[in-house]
C-alpha cells in the first residue's frame, strides 16, 4: 500500500526550455460567465451583454464578444497546473495579444512553451520560469497569446509541499472483511 502525498505542479527544475505543455482541462464560456465576470469588473462595453446592441458589431457579425478580461483569466487559469502551480510571484506579463474573438460557447484550451529558465540570484529557494502561452478555441484557432515570468519554488525548498494534514484518527486503511482468515 502506498500513499501518494498531496503535490501539484512543476518545481523549477521540472522545467526544461524548449518543453510544450499542453495543459489539460478545457472551458466552455457560457452566457453567465460572460454577464457576471463583464458586470463584476464594472465594464460597460454593451457588446458584453447587450445582444441587441452588440447585433450592430461587424467585426463580432452581430454576436455578443466574451469580455477579454475574462479570456485572460480563463486561459491562465488552465496554465497554472502546469506553469505556475508552484509559483511565488507573478513577475511579468508582456505582449498580450487578442487574435479572435472569443464567443458565448467557445470551448477554451491552453499550452504553454518554456522559452527561458533561470536560478534567482535574491531568493536562492526559487528561479524564474519565462513561458510563451497560447489559448486555442475548440476548432483550433489561436484567440490569444502572450509572454509571462514567474517565480517558482524549487522542490528543495520545501514551500508548496507537506502541508497535507496527518489524520489525528490515523491513516485511512482497507477494512478488515469479518470472518476473513489469514
Amino acid at each position: 500500500m502506498a500513499t501518494h502525498p498531496a503535490v501539484l505542479g512543476r518545481f523549477f527544475e521540472d522545467y526544461v526550455v524548449g518543453d510544450v505543455y499542453q495543459h489539460p482541462l478545457g472551458r466552455t464560456i457560457t452566457e453567465t460567465d460572460n454577464t457576471w465576470i463583464t458586470l463584476l469588473s464594472m465594464n460597460t462595453n454593451q457588446n458584453h451583454f447587450n445582444a441587441h446592441l452588440a447585433a450592430q458589431n461587424p467585426i463580432t457579425e452581430g454576436r455578443v464578444i466574451v469580455n477579454s478580461g475574462f479570456t485572460v483569466a480563463v486561459v491562465l487559469g488552465i496554465s497554472v497546473l502546469d506553469m505556475s502551480q508552484n509559483a511565488i510571484s507573478n513577475l511579468a506579463f508582456t505582449d498580450i495579444k487578442m487574435s479572435h474573438p472569443v464567443y458565448e460557447g467557445d470551448t477554451l484550451y491552453a499550452e504553454s512553451i518554456c522559452t527561458g529558465l533561470r536560478k534567482s540570484e535574491s531568493r536562492p529557494y526559487a528561479g524564474i520560469v519565462s513561458m510563451i502561452t497560447r489559448g486555442l478555441n475548440q476548432d483550433g484557432v489561436e484567440v490569444i497569446s502572450w509572454k509571462r515570468s514567474v517565480m517558482v519554488a524549487t522542490r528543495e525548498s520545501g514551500i508548496g509541499q507537506n502541508y497535507f494534514p496527518e489524520a489525528q484518527n490515523g491513516p485511512l486503511q482497507l477494512p478488515e472483511e469479518k470472518g476473513a482468515t489469514a
